[in-house]
């Protein structure tokens, strides 16, 4: 009778000590979390396939190139401020005329750094990654460091030949805003010359302006969500 009673207690012993289901299925997202996780940090796609799909992306629209530039300029807006106050704060720059020219080096360095970085980096700044453009290779290969720093140089052409024009114009006024802007304007247009419709400096870097796949928000398990 005795052993009977033991046998009943053990028995409900066991049962209280069950995990309950709601942490069994806690722990079991958890783990799937982990692992997804996991997954994603030592996965590496194969180069040749990324290239592959890279090189069959479509040209982006030219009414998301412009509007990637002009919230890029907003964007740079923050960059070039925090830039200047540590040029300013650790030369002792008290007037603006002074150190005039080595700030525009720096500043010009600076953005240098910023887009060659992003470049090398998956292709894409946080503006062209809201609208979707990506800048890869003309054979859909992601750019090395030599090719991004040719690129950078080469997009100063959007307004240095407008600039010059005007100061050896010598341009006063409103002409001193519209012969950079006819610049502008010509160096858009020059994308009907390409039959890929990649701006100018584009072509000459060898590099194409392609539109990504929007990216889709995951769940806790690594998914994409539909």
């Amino acid at each position: 009778m005795e052993k009977a009673n033991e046998i009943k207690t053990f028995g409900r012993f066991r049962k209280t000590t069950r995990t309950p289901p709601t942490v069994r299925t806690g722990l079991v997202d958890r783990l799937v979390e982990v692992q997804a996780r996991t997954i994603r940090i030592f996965y590496r796609p194969d180069p040749i396939v990324t290239d592959a799909l890279n090189l069959a992306l479509p040209t982006v629209p030219l009414k998301n190139r412009l509007f990637c530039m002009v919230y890029e300029g907003m964007l740079l807006f923050g960059v070039l401020f925090i830039s200047g106050w540590l040029f300013s704060t650790l030369l002792q720059q008290r007037h603006a005329l002074v150190l005039r020219h080595a700030q525009q080096v720096w500043q010009f360095l600076v953005l240098g750094a910023y887009f060659c970085w992003f470049w090398t980096h998956g292709g894409q700044t946080l503006a062209m990654k809201t609208w979707r453009v990506r800048v890869v290779s003309r054979d859909g290969r992601p750019l090395g460091w030599g090719r991004a720093v040719v690129r950078y140089l080469l997009a100063w052409l959007w307004f240095l030949p407008g600039f010059a024009g005007a100061w050896l114009l010598g341009a006063q006024g409103w002409m001193l805003m519209l012969v950079p802007l006819l610049n502008f304007v010509l160096w858009t247009a020059a994308v009907r010359l390409d039959p890929d419709r990649q701006f100018l400096h584009d072509r000459i870097a060898g590099t194409r302006l392609v539109l990504a796949a929007a990216a889709k928000p995951r769940d806790l398990r690594g998914n994409a969500k539909t």
